[in-house]
């Protein structure tokens, strides 16, 4: 591509699909108790119709990186718009939770063709000088999902029955289809090896057993199915130190501090704070009594401060090491999940929304920053691979995250529906997870730190 005058269908495109599922996620955050009450489900089942999406995109997003630096990443982006379409379909009509969760599977796999490709087709099309402006907006435009995703999900499932989020959905995949197909074909013409499939397996039933595993505990079943993924993690480690074509190269890692450890800060990051949204919705719904709308009124606070904020983080993390920006962003989302942690029936909206604006400003701190750095570590041949990894990271932690808030879940009041009989507990659940999480940031913190400078000889 043309890096002196980048095509602007590429920014289009990046943006929409950086907005369309976040979007989904929050808008699926609130209709939840909807989904439960008509389908008759507990919260650990209910949990799994956002995981499933999570887990799926995770497994597939490295795979398709991988095909798509070598074989095209305009192929498997339209490609990828075009599964979103078709799934949000099924979605809409699913007839039980075993078909949603299902067809979200489906979904996660659409996700991560798009997820895989999108900011790779971006950083390819921007010279180094204005990637983090480009990268700030395309992060934006994730944050405004999630602004509008809580607000128009809670007027879809309040006015139109929360099947009618994912026809939405399905027809903005039909115009990311349509902007993808005008994208300028990027084929590379030289051979290329052979796909890694044994290597993507065992990546497969890693991050399966691992989320499994986490969802059955504290039954024996999850004991051997977490022991089970360590085994393929260990086994994909070994084979892909010999493998011919490896779906994750050694080379990729050797060397690169800045790379490693700003892949490890995301994962971090996402695990800390993705089941944020969705505890505080079944909080304000369940607890506060709130409608969904006026429960998407409340949760719009977060993402509109990351929205706002994401592009100057980004234009910034061009001259200020990303590593300190980074780092302050995990402490401020510390902060902000470690105030969560004394919720109370009683907490004033005013607090609760407040505390959203604290989250919204690490977010936008941290993402954008460590997403220039991931991307700027690597060289143009790897950038479908780093972004996919990336995007691995990311669903990883949501999905850890999700699997976190349902084995507390499980913990403190069982697999049953939340109703008032376990409010009381189901608080004390969401408490814990918030002080965990805020640990967890904690823990963060001196991940960012550990990646060095970007902007110097360990970024290059």
């Amino acid at each position: 591509m043309n890096r002196k005058s980048p095509s602007p269908a590429v920014l289009l495109a990046s943006v929409l699909a950086a907005f369309l599922a976040p979007f989904l996620a929050s808008a699926m955050n609130i209709a939840l108790p909807a989904i439960g009450r008509e389908m008759g489900i507990g919260a650990v089942t209910l949990g799994w119709t956002a995981t499933a999406y999570l887990l799926a995109a995770a497994v597939a997003q490295i795979p398709f990186g991988k095909i798509a630096d070598g074989r095209g990443r305009k192929r498997i982006f339209l490609a990828g718009a075009v599964l979103s379409a078709a799934s949000s379909a099924l979605c809409a009509s699913a007839g039980s939770a075993a078909a949603l969760i299902a067809a979200r599977a489906l979904q996660g796999i659409g996700g991560a063709m798009i997820f895989s490709t999108c900011v790779a087709l971006l950083t390819a099309a921007y010279p180094p000088s204005q990637r983090g402006r480009v990268l700030g907006i395309n992060v934006a435009f994730t944050y405004g999902g999630l602004s509008l995703g809580p607000v128009l999900g809670g007027f879809l499932t309040q006015q139109l029955g929360w099947r009618s989020i994912f026809v939405v959905s399905g027809c903005l995949s039909l115009l990311l289809a349509f902007l993808a197909a005008r994208l300028e074909d990027d084929r590379r013409k030289d051979e290329q090896p052979s796909f890694d499939i044994f290597g993507a397996a065992l990546l497969g039933a890693t991050l399966v057993g691992l989320m499994l595993g986490l969802s059955q505990l504290p039954r024996a079943s999850g004991f051997v199915l977490m022991a089970a993924a360590a085994a393929a993690a260990a086994g994909l480690l070994a084979w892909e130190k010999r493998a011919a074509a490896p779906l994750l190269d050694p080379a990729l890692f050797r060397g690169r501090p800045v790379f490693v450890f700003s892949n490890l800060a995301a994962l971090i990051h996402y695990s800390a704070t993705s089941a944020s949204g969705f505890l505080l919705s079944l909080y304000l719904q369940y607890l506060k009594g709130l409608t969904p709308q006026q429960a998407g009124l409340i949760l719009i606070a977060q993402p509109t401060v990351m929205a706002l904020f994401s592009p100057l983080a980004g234009c910034l993390s061009d001259r200020v090491e990303p590593r300190i920006l980074a780092s302050g962003g995990m402490a401020v989302s510390a902060a902000g999940l470690f105030a969560l942690s004394f919720l109370s029936v009683s907490t004033p909206m005013a607090a609760v929304a407040g505390i959203l604006v604290v989250l919204g400003a690490g977010f936008a701190l941290f993402s954008s920053p460590n997403t220039n750095a991931v991307m700027s570590s690597v060289q143009p041949r790897d950038y479908g691979m780093a972004s996919a990894l990336l995007g691995t990271m990311r669903q990883t932690g949501q999905a850890l995250s999700m699997g976190a808030a349902m084995l507390l879940f499980v913990v403190f009041f069982g697999r049953t529906a939340i109703a008032p009989p376990v409010y009381g507990s189901f608080l004390a659940a969401a408490r814990t997870g918030f002080l965990l999480f805020g640990l967890l940031c904690v823990v963060g913190i001196f991940a960012s730190l550990a990646r060095g400078r970007m902007h110097g000889p360990a970024g290059s």
